[in-house]
Formats: C-alpha cells, structure tokens, sequence
C-alpha cells in the first residue's frame, strides 16, 4: 500500500504532512522527512516542534545556552542579569500585584492611572506603545480594557484576546506588547510577554514553529504557539535553574538578538 497522508498543516511558508507509510507515521516538511514513530500524535508533535532546525539560524538549546552565557557567564545568578534584566520587572510585578490585584481587576473601576504607572515601570513597551498605552488608559475605554486584560489572564481564550485586542485598536494599542503586559505581570508563569521581532528570532534560533506561525494582528493560535515556545524553553534549559516566568523572558529577549557583542558581559 502506497503512502497515505493523514494530515497537512501551513506554517508560513512551509508545508507540514503526517504520513502513514506501512506500520510507521513519517512527518515531512515540504516533503523532507523530519520524524518518524509509531504513535501519530508523538510524530505530529515532533515535527511541528523542530519545524525549523532547517533554518541557517538554527543553533539549537544548547547553542541558545552558550549564546545567553556569553553576556551572563553565570547564568541566572549573574549579578548583571539583576540589574540588567529582572529587577524592574520585579518591581512592575510587585506594584500590580499591590494596587491592582488581578481579581479585583475583573470588574474594578478606576484603575486607569496605576495601570499607568506599571507600565512605565519597565522599558517592554517600545517608546509609541508607551504613548498608545498612555492615550488608551486615559480614554473612555480605559476600564474596560483593564478588566479585558484580566479575563484574558484569568482564561486565556480566543474570544478573551478578541475582546481585548477590539477595545485596543481604535487607540493604535493592538500590539501584541501591549496585550500582553497585564497578564504577564499578573501571572508570569502562566502568561508570556511577546516581543515580536526578537521572539520570532528566538523561535528560528532554537527551531520552533512560532517563527513560522506568529501573526499580526494578535491572533489566539500565535499566543497558544508562544505559550509552548515557553514550556519547551522552561524544560530545555532547566541546567540553568530559572526561577520563574521573568527569568524565561529574559532568556529569551537575550537569545533573540537582545544583546550585541558590544553590549560587554555581565558576571
């Protein structure tokens, strides 16, 4: 019996199929093949993570690794990294926690300006996403795009981003850094940050389908795909024992071209 395809899927440019060829399931990218098993869900898995390790910029984990000990030969407990990378987010973290906690976010009025200030806490946000998000929470949709902003991190569905993403645009704030703040900083190991330039740059140095699948404007399967970009990255670098979801971050804004030779190195 001749191969049969099972399944098929685009990521960008590049064509996934799930091939049953005898008692073995093959996965192919555009008709090379990638992996193989006995178990289709195993294969299919496999491939849409490894995607991209045809890529010239792959390096792999434990290149992502060597590349991040470069800048903090330390890893984690470089003091560099502190001041570099964590303590500002710790800082935003501990102030949104304090005067807006995530449940009383939910249906809270109000909040507008401490929202504000937590933002500004950090540099995340490049310089017109600070005046996007300035011109949003200072307009009549303010409160209604902070309780979005919790829904969304309390249940972190299509129709919560939809929501949320609609209340943003009319204020040029439909920015995958800007939709992304509150909930990561309300709960940084289920939520994730997304700068997209550099994460697709990650993704494509460590082989993984984001690079392929991220979309603009925000869509809900580019978050589901950087969600598992986290969870691969949090299981793949665990020698490097990161603390939380801010340390994931950092790693990958780092890995991603954050840094450049001349930017030095941070024991």
């Amino acid at each position: 019996m001749p191969p049969r395809t099972l399944r098929t899927e685009k990521a960008g440019k590049k064509e996934l199929r799930l091939v049953l060829d005898g008692n073995v399931y093959v996965g192919l990218v555009d008709g090379h093949r990638l992996a193989d098993g006995e178990d289709a869900d195993e294969v299919w898995s496999n491939l849409r993570r490894n995607v991209g390790v045809a890529d010239p910029r792959y390096f792999g984990y434990s290149g992502a690794i060597n590349h991040f000990r470069r800048f903090f030969p330390n890893g984690f407990a470089s003091q560099g990294f502190a001041s570099q990378e964590r303590g500002d987010k710790i800082v935003a973290l501990d102030e949104l926690s304090r005067n807006v906690p995530l449940v009383a976010a939910v249906d809270g009025t109000g909040l507008a300006e401490a929202v504000l200030a937590v933002f500004r806490r950090t540099n995340l946000p490049g310089k017109f996403e600070q005046i996007w998000v300035q011109n949003l929470l200072r307009s009549a949709d303010a409160d209604r795009f902070i309780q979005f902003s919790a829904r969304f991190a309390l249940e972190p569905s299509r129709k919560h981003l939809a929501e949320l993403a609609t209340c943003a645009k009319p204020h040029k704030a439909a920015t995958w850094p800007i939709l992304t703040y509150l909930p990561f900083f309300w709960q940084p190991e289920r939520h994730m940050f997304l700068k997209p330039e550099v994460t697709r740059e990650y993704a494509a140095r460590v082989g993984h389908i984001f690079a392929e699948l991220y979309a603009s404007p925000p869509d809900f399967p580019t978050y589901e795909a950087l969600l598992d970009l986290v969870d691969v990255t949090r299981r793949k670098i665990g020698e490097l024992d990161q603390r939380d979801g801010i340390d994931i971050q950092g790693f990958i804004w780092v890995v991603g071209g954050g840094y450049r030779e001349s930017d030095g190195v941070y024991p």
